[in-house]
Order: C-alpha cells, then structure tokens, then sequence
C-alpha cells in the first residue's frame, strides 16, 4: 500500500493521550513509531521549523525582520506593515498555540531564510516542548524563551521552488480578519501566486 502512511504515538513529544502497551509500532511495517525527530527524520530538514513550544489557545503576532535578502521580498509584495498578524479569529492572533522555530542543530537548512518570528507569548502559559529539553541545567529558562517562537520561513529549492512554513497553528485564523483584506492574507497570497 504505497499511499497509505501509518501514524503511531509512542512514549516521547507532547501528546492528549498516551499508547497502549504494543501500540507504539506500526501494523503495516513494523517500524517503530512516535516524532519524525525520534525516528531519525527531524521535521527541520524538510520544512526548516519544528514543533518548539505549546501553550493555551492565544495567538500573538509575527515580527517581519528587517534583513530579509532581495530574492525573498517578493513574499512581502503590497504588505508595508512590521507587524504581522496581531489579528485573528484563532486566539487573537497568526502566532499561537502551537509554535514551531528553525533549529540548526535539528537540521535546518543554512538555505532557510526567516522572513518573521513571534514573540509575546506569555511563558507562564507556552512551554517547550520536552524534546527541546534534553538537558534541564543547559537548557535554561532563558534558552527555553528563546524557543517559544514561531518562524515564518522560505528554504529556495532549485528552478524557482521552495518550501514555505509559517510555524503555528492560529495561522489560518488570521486570513479572514476584516473579510482576508489583511497582511496575513496578502503574504499567503504572494506566496500561492508564485506557485502556481
């Protein structure tokens, strides 16, 4: 059954429920289950962020950085504004409740360009995830605040493709703020126009 992919929980990552004893392998393959991390394959390679941190359901905003090189500017066409987002229908905001940053270290692209990160989650409310946490005394709460982050991120491909990931969940909630007349909508727009 080539089409079909298995998806199995095991014991790590950030889960509602936990797997029954045997359930933490796959029925089709027998491989083992659980986070593409833990199986060798970190999301960071294939889309530049993973899961970083989760909190309850508030949004918060993205920040456009100011260093973003020529060859991606064309995400921000017809968008002026610095701040992107802080609307949304989905906790108030385009950054939130689940968030995923880039991570060199998990295999990030040296390619991936950042065009925005969040921030203002509250940490009394967002946490990394456990799988960010492999060393409580190094990884302190000052490491864990710079994690609780979505990035909006581009990785070029060759002949004009590329991979596009906006690191959050309450993402979609922004575009139909104010009838998707709104920045969140133009970006996803600019980003879908150019590839099709």
């Amino acid at each position: 059954m080539p089409d079909v992919y298995e998806i199995r929980r095991a014991e790590a990552g950030t889960r509602t429920w936990e797997s029954e004893t045997g359930e933490y392998y796959n029925a089709l393959d027998g491989s083992y289950g659980g986070l593409w991390l833990r199986n060798g394959r970190p999301p960071q390679k294939t889309f530049g962020v993973g899961m970083a941190a989760q909190g309850d359901f508030t949004g918060s905003y993205y920040t456009r950085k100011a260093d973003i090189p020529e060859s991606a500017a064309w995400v921000f066409e017809g968008i002026d504004d610095t701040v992107l987002g802080d609307f949304g229908l989905s906790g108030g905001g385009a950054a939130g409740f689940e968030l995923d940053c880039i991570d060199v270290r998990l295999g990030t692209p040296e390619t991936t360009v950042v065009l925005a990160s969040s921030g203002d989650h509250p940490f009394d409310h967002y946490i990394c995830v456990p799988e960010k946490i492999s060393d409580q005394e190094a990884q302190t709460q000052a490491y864990q605040r710079s994690q609780i982050r979505a990035d909006l991120c581009l990785i070029p491909k060759p002949d004009g493709r590329f991979v596009f990931s906006v690191g959050s969940i309450t993402f979609c909630g922004s575009l139909p703020h104010n009838n998707y007349n709104n920045n969140i909508s133009r970006l996803l727009d600019n980003v879908m126009r150019r590839v099709l």
